[in-house]
């Protein structure tokens, strides 16, 4: 599906055809393709920032435009050929936030303490100052939120925050470091290739009323916050699995939501940046060991076809055995792995350096 170049973020990777002036002398083409960083954008042109230089384009002669992924960064498969930073830099619009914020080149992200992607710092690039700095104006744009700082901080497999030089600047300030997460990537076709098969997949572009009420069975959820992050992507694909929709609900002679009917698997598949990131995947326990997450997935990833992209992510837990499991079957491998450090502060703001932080 084409995006709507007026509502891709400025500063993604992406490819737009337009329409030339006249028809190209050589081959008699009337469309080309600009790829690059979208640049600048007014309500009548779109720059991209090419490897030719910029090109400015009237958003009248736009016929499509998408997100695509970063440039690899070495050999091999393309879900493991980008750099540990450009991945970082891929999942964050995969998972939504109620509020970001930017600190040079790092984004912060807050959702009233709903899930720990939310309500974390995203530390890919410089931010513009040195890092003890940059650290307090984090604490203090946190505080104020009444969260405390959390660093989202990536590394290969296994890595030590205390090797890496924020990660130490942050356990000297009382850091502690939890929730060690791997990042696993695959191509759509291999996931797509692996579905087990299974009853009926229902996908739908808004968050359902019965979609939602079955999530809250997954987790704890703060009304309002978790609507908005899960509902936060560029483009969200809610996928889920249904007993009965028989032909009573679909002739009206029983309700849609009558007992029976509610969801017993979900997943959602966030697209940014030119991948799919894959979440909040449950199956109801009762339904368990039946392969409906893997068919889900797979479905899932199916519906990336339509829309133009080849590459999904997720995140597991180092020590989730029973996931890590199934999604190497699908044909997962891990790219790297990060570790959240949070500060030992709930409330309360550091004097100095504050107030920079871009909204």
């Amino acid at each position: 599906m084409p995006a709507d170049v007026r509502r891709i973020p400025l500063g993604s990777r992406v490819v737009v055809r337009w329409r030339l002036d006249a028809p190209d002398e050589a081959t008699g083409a009337t469309l080309t393709d600009s790829v690059g960083t979208l640049a600048e954008r007014d309500a009548q042109h779109v720059v991209v920032e090419t490897s030719r230089g910029p090109v400015t384009i009237a958003l009248a002669r736009v016929t499509t435009a998408k997100e695509v992924p970063p440039k690899p960064s070495r050999r091999g498969a393309p879900h493991l050929a980008l750099t540990i930073e450009d991945l970082q830099r891929v999942m964050v619009p995969a998972w939504g936030a109620v509020e970001r914020g930017a600190l040079g080149d790092w984004q912060l992200r807050a959702s009233a303490g709903y899930t720990q992607r939310g309500n974390s710092v995203v530390p890919v690039g410089s931010p513009g100052r040195p890092l003890a700095a940059a650290v307090e104006e984090v604490e203090h744009w946190y505080a104020g939120r009444g969260l405390p700082a959390k660093f989202a901080l990536a590394g290969p497999q296994g890595f030590e925050p205390a090797d890496d030089s924020l990660g130490a600047v942050l356990l000297a300030r009382g850091y502690t470091v939890g929730s060690r997460t791997l990042n696993l990537t695959a191509a759509r076709e291999t996931i797509a290739a692996a579905d087990p098969g299974g009853p009926a997949v229902t996908i739908a572009d808004d968050l359902s009323p019965s979609w939602l009420e079955a999530y809250h069975r997954t987790r704890a959820t703060v009304p309002g916050a978790t609507e908005a992050v899960l509902g936060g992507s560029p483009r969200v694909l809610f996928g889920s699995i249904t007993p009965g929709g028989g032909l009573s609900q679909q002739l009206g002679l029983r309700a849609g939501d009558a007992a029976g009917t509610a969801p017993i698997a979900l997943a959602r598949l966030g697209i940014g940046a030119g991948w799919g990131g894959l979440g909040a995947v449950w199956t109801d326990p009762a339904y368990r060991g039946r392969g409906l997450a893997a068919h889900l997935t797979a479905r899932l990833a199916v519906a990336l076809r339509e829309e133009g992209v080849s590459l999904l992510h997720l995140q597991v837990e180092h020590d989730n055995e029973t996931a890590i499991r199934l999604y190497r079957r699908l044909g997962f491998v891990v790219h790297s792995s990060y570790a959240y450090l949070t500060s030992p502060q709930t409330g309360g703001a550091r004097q100095g350096s504050a107030g920079r932080v871009a909204p």
